[in-house]
């Protein structure tokens, strides 16, 4: 279905490098807006935003989670020790351990490509 949009010229300017891409753009951000209210994406936007720039591998290297993001991980972790998770925390969970694994692998890239120019 054709789609006209009226955008400003500075996001023009940025989405242009990436016109061949924008409807995956536009599904990736209806996604995360969509997933801006549940907890499971709470923190991840900064991970996602980073990975998605095409870092260098320095920059790869260098992520960490944020300040609130490991407080999150550290309050599942508590609560699981103590009883059990809810069906909203477990899936919380298993979403932040798949961010985890796909940093991992960004990670794991990173240290190929930094070996692979020395």
């Amino acid at each position: 279905m054709p789609l006209t949009l009226t955008i400003q010229n500075e996001l023009a300017v940025q989405l242009s490098p990436y016109a061949a891409e924008i409807p995956e753009i536009l599904k990736l951000g209806i996604r995360e807006w969509r997933a801006r209210g549940q907890s499971g994406y709470a923190g991840l936007s900064d991970v996602f935003e980073k990975l998605a720039s095409l870092p260098t591998p320095e920059e790869v290297l260098a992520l960490r989670p944020t300040k609130a993001l490991q407080e999150r991980l550290d309050a599942l972790l508590d609560k699981q020790r103590q009883s059990t998770w809810t069906a909203d925390e477990q899936r919380e969970w298993d979403q932040l351990r798949y961010v985890e694994h796909l940093v991992r692998v960004a990670k794991a890239n990173a240290t190929d490509k930094l070996r692979r120019m020395l």
